[in-house]
């Protein structure tokens, strides 16, 4: 912040802003959202980034690396049909060393695996017609990385008693996003246009109070965070009002006396907890461990963590893979990797599970998915 600030007020010389050396000091801002609650006077670091990388697009273009994550949500539905293809990258050294001097992603990183069949949203409403109702969002990596997380926690709001709308594109194109990848590339005139396209689609049911539940944070909390301030009005309050994570609805139907969901024992006792920056940037740990708390006889404990180091794009590119690492080695790798091998290790966040994956060879899971295999299946009759 204060290196923005010497640089808009001249005093680190002329073009300091746009300058190689600015670009390579907040490379070095991994959009935690942190100081955003640790700040005494609030400096929202990610949302300046933002801003800077905008004007830096606007004066310098945007590198190739950077333009693919930054339109992943565009090519995902083209790309999930040669998933078997495009993953022999993680396979093939040469391949992934190719990647490095052509793309800059490291190919000491494993990059995401693509399926093959992704998420498919139900064209008409599910669970029970007298059930309250919930839209879910469904994000790109969620849909065309791990669809398993969101087909888990269909069964699991279901389970609860909860209609199900599926948030889905009223012109049949590809799947709505929430333009967190274009946010991070400083493509603000895109994101927005897939803010705007978000927005047409929820907003009959924002304006209901019709909760919009999401599994990855980085992607639900846009709609709270930024929206706002990237298309300000009465409809982005009303999504922003609606927009709530997986557990913190289930935490809050807790609260309310409403949650009546059957589960029983897992094979496991306990779990470790693993919060995305975003969740603690806006106190939501609470709701994921009480959640979590609901399945008899599991014993959850929160690694006491910063970010991950993986942090969206960060950890996957070659010039900041090792900071990367040194960020995931400081604290969450060591606890994950003393941890029993019966232990679950939990983790909301996609880039957080890959980080820990990565660093420990463990599995985390999605909170849906642990509740998931904890709900009673009632034997046929």
């Amino acid at each position: 912040a204060n290196t923005l600030r010497l640089a808009l007020s001249g005093q680190l010389g002329p073009d300091a802003l746009y300058s190689d050396e600015m670009h390579e000091t907040m490379k070095l801002c991994v959009s935690c959202k942190a100081c955003k609650r640790e700040c005494p006077i609030g400096i929202d670091m990610a949302r300046m980034k933002i801003e800077y990388l905008y004007q830096r697009a606007k004066k310098h273009g945007v590198s190739l690396r950077d333009r693919l994550v930054a339109y992943l949500p565009r090519y995902a539905p083209w790309a999930s049909r040669f998933a078997g293809l495009l993953n022999l990258r993680n396979k093939i050294p040469l391949l992934a060393w190719i990647g490095e001097v052509t793309t800059g992603f490291s190919a000491k990183r494993k990059l995401p695996e693509w399926q093959r069949t992704p998420f498919q949203p139900q064209c008409s409403p599910v669970g029970p017609t007298d059930g309250r109702e919930i839209v879910l969002f469904g994000d790109t990596f969620n849909i065309y990385f791990e669809p398993e997380n969101l087909g888990d926690a269909v069964d699991v709001l279901v389970a609860a008693g909860n209609r199900i709308h599926f948030a889905k594109p009223t012109d049949g194109e590809r799947p709505l996003c929430c333009g967190r990848t274009f946010l991070s590339a400083g493509l603000v005139d895109e994101a927005k246009a897939e803010a705007r396209r978000l927005i047409d689609v929820l907003e009959p049911f924002a304006q209901r109070g019709v909760p919009i539940v999401g599994l990855e944070p980085s992607c639900l909390l846009t709609l709270r965070d930024e929206y706002p301030a990237l298309l300000p009005g009465p409809a982005t309050d009303a999504l922003a009002n609606c927009a709530v994570m997986f557990e913190e609805f289930l935490a809050g139907e807790i609260d309310a006396g409403r949650l009546d969901l059957p589960l029983v024992p897992i094979a496991h006792d306990k779990a470790m907890l693993h919060g995305h920056c975003h969740q603690k940037a806006f106190g939501l740990m609470g709701s994921v461990k009480k959640v979590l708390g609901l399945i008899p006889g599991l014993d959850v404990e929160t690694i006491e963590t910063s970010c991950c180091g993986m942090a969206g794009a960060f950890g996957y590119n070659a010039d900041t893979y090792d900071m990367s690492i040194k960020m995931a080695e400081a604290k969450l790798a060591p606890a994950v990797r003393k941890a029993d091998a019966s232990t679950l290790i939990a983790a909301d966040g996609t880039s957080c599970r890959h980080q820990i994956g990565d660093t420990t060879g463990r599995r985390p899971l999605h909170v849906a998915r642990i509740l998931k295999s904890a709900l009673k299946i009632e034997s046929e009759p």
